[in-house]
């Protein structure tokens, strides 16, 4: 039954396998290597490639794939879903904040959005910005916001 079919629509008919496998189980970059055998499967049926160029064509297509998926997964990715999802505190470092209490290295009270948070660091007077660096519990800890000086 097989001797009938081409070896290009084998290869093609083996990647999209592996790429429903990929969807039934995912996490096993199957989707690489279903993408690699789909490309030899296309090359196959324009060019008529023996069985040896084949599997070395299959070979490079694997290997530069799961590269690529390397490269794409290594990637931190910006949006919503970022390392501190489930450490909101964490997300403030680096916002600029308004002094409300002024603040040195023992105490002090920050505006953050439409709260106040106990801050420490600085120093720096009521009603002037700072950054913050960290958070330790529930305080956070703040430099002085950097500015040019007057020209």
């Amino acid at each position: 039954m097989l001797g009938n079919i081409e070896p290009g629509w084998l290869w093609t008919i083996g990647g999209l396998l592996l790429l429903m496998a990929e969807i039934i189980a995912p996490g096993f970059f199957l989707i690489f290597v279903g993408a690699a055998a789909i490309a030899t499967g296309i090359f196959t049926l324009l060019f008529d490639l023996g069985l040896a160029a084949q599997l070395i064509l299959f070979a490079i297509y694997s290997v530069l794939a799961v590269m690529i998926g390397k490269r794409w997964y290594a990637q931190p990715h910006d949006g919503d879903q970022d390392h501190n999802l489930n450490d909101p505190a964490n997300r403030l470092i680096g916002r600029t904040v308004l002094v409300v209490e002024d603040v040195d290295h023992h105490a002090g009270r920050v505006r953050v959005g439409d709260g106040e948070w106990s801050a420490r660091g600085g120093p720096a007077a009521s009603g002037e910005r700072v950054r913050i660096t960290g958070v330790d519990g529930n305080c956070l800890t703040v430099e002085a916001e950097r500015a040019l000086p007057p020209a």
